[in-house]
């Protein structure tokens, strides 16, 4: 491994710097336009017709509705990006720029867990840096921790990943527990 392993980054981070560097470069003009009104100095002259067009058009002009329809398109994209779930589900493997699914390291405990000799209830759930297992079922805790730790280490995830595994023993139905202690005296 040549280089630092980085976790994958969206496309959409490029979006979010042209965007902030447009509105910072879009607020500094019109502050320093502010500014030198404040100390003085006329108004540039591109600030004097926006206010001149902003006095006299109402607002039913097809220009301010243009303008707001824009606005409004850019707000939904911008929203849009920002609650696309991006690429937080992808685990970063050693190889640069290669990624996987965490549904599919998910998939391959869940397999692992399937193929015990004894009948088990495993629930996975793997996060960004750690993968929770709960087993309900009789199996020997060590020996299926030992399994899944070699199965997860199977998969060469680039970044430190940790491995909790929960044994829980079955609790027997209300109906076996009945039958085990006999009629009610």
């Amino acid at each position: 491994m040549s280089g630092k392993v980085h976790r994958p980054r969206s496309a959409r981070t490029a979006v979010t710097g042209v965007v902030v560097t447009a509105v910072l470069v879009l607020a500094a003009a019109v502050l320093y336009d502010v500014i030198a009104v404040r100390t003085g100095h006329p108004a540039r002259a591109w600030r004097a017709e926006v206010a001149r067009e902003l006095e006299t058009r109402t607002l039913d002009d097809p220009w301010v509705l243009a303008g707001a329809g824009v606005a409004l398109v850019a707000g939904v994209a911008l929203c849009w990006l920002a609650f696309a779930p991006g690429l937080r589900r992808w685990l970063p493997l050693t190889e640069p720029g290669a990624a996987i699914d965490r549904a599919g390291v998910a998939a391959l405990i869940s397999t692992r867990i399937a193929a015990q000799p004894e009948p088990l209830m495993a629930r996975v759930r793997v996060g960004r840096k750690r993968t929770r297992v709960s087993v309900t079922g009789t199996a020997d805790p060590a020996a299926l921790e030992r399994e899944l730790r070699e199965e997860l280490a199977r998969v060469p995830l680039g970044l430190p990943h940790r491995l909790d595994v929960r044994t829980l023993t079955p609790k027997p139905s209300r109906k076996r527990r009945l039958a085990e202690e006999g009629p009610p005296r």
